[in-house]
């Protein structure tokens, strides 16, 4: 887990994860910045027997740099990584963990954050999967960052993160190789506090939002509740409807989207 300036989404997240860690399972900590509530909650913690390893970067690494420090020196069959606002069943990994194990195709296989009236099953049935084992997997050639369980065999075939790469980006490279990525279904549910309709979170009104911005609210340029609730419902859309094939993706497959839509632009205004 990688906590930061939160220290009561922190204390939440990291003890439910502690606590649905069994004998196998061994937790790394890294925390950023010298928040002294948030660092605080975190070394308290640190001292549980189920946590492996705690480091502290004065500066704040964000993420990428945190996340290959595990995918480089955690020695384990297979890597998780659960962010600090979100909150985690009984039994995820195990089931995910048998997943994986019934099925060698699997490379990423997460829990589920969104809501169920966010699922459209008009648009994700066709992606929906049987594997091995009786397992189903709603297919996706990336998940979220946090609650996934990633196979070993899908770290050393693509390294670490790269600079300027995404999670998402990993993911995509992990599917390019043909290992098979999405949400194991029917869902495994995370909680996700910074979601304003779950019950755990703190985002109750704008002011509570401006006060702590999701990084990807920020790059949204998110402002209101409205706006980041639409945010949540579009992200829910946008990765069930998202294509399998890891060629759209590619500079190449870009390029090809941006022309024919010039094209169709241009036809449009010939034919006005």
């Amino acid at each position: 887990m990688i906590s930061y300036n939160r220290p009561a989404y922190t204390r939440l997240a990291l003890t439910r994860l502690l606590e649905t860690c069994d004998d196998t399972m061994r937790v790394w900590l890294w925390h950023n910045g010298d928040h002294a509530e948030t660092l605080s909650v975190t070394r308290e913690l640190a001292s549980h027997p189920r946590v492996h390893q705690f480091h502290h970067s004065a500066e704040n690494k964000r993420l990428r740099e945190p996340t290959n420090w595990l995918f480089q020196n955690a020695k384990g069959a297979y890597v998780s990584k659960v962010d600090d606002d979100c909150l985690l069943p009984d039994g995820w990994a195990e089931t995910l963990r048998n997943a994986h194990e019934a099925e060698r195709r699997l490379g990423v296989i997460g829990c589920w954050r969104f809501l169920p009236e966010d699922f459209d099953p008009a648009l994700a049935a066709h992606k929906i999967a049987d594997f091995a084992g009786g397992h189903r997997v709603l297919r996706n050639l990336w998940v979220e960052g946090s609650g996934y369980v990633a196979k070993r065999a899908a770290l050393d075939a693509c390294g670490p993160i790269r600079p300027k790469e995404s999670f998402t980006g990993w993911c995509i490279r992990a599917a390019r190789k043909g290992f098979v990525n999405g949400w194991y279904y029917p869902f495994i549910w995370q909680e996700h506090m910074d979601d304003p309709r779950v019950p755990h979170s703190a985002l109750k009104t704008d002011a509570d939002l401006a006060g702590n911005l999701p990084l990807s609210a920020i790059n949204r340029g998110v402002r209101t509740l409205a706006q980041w609730e639409a945010q949540l419902r579009q992200s829910a859309r946008t990765v069930q409807a998202a294509p399998l094939n890891p060629a759209y993706y590619t500079p190449l497959g870009r390029l090809v989207r941006r022309t024919l839509r010039t094209i169709g632009l241009s036809t449009e205004r010939r034919a006005s």
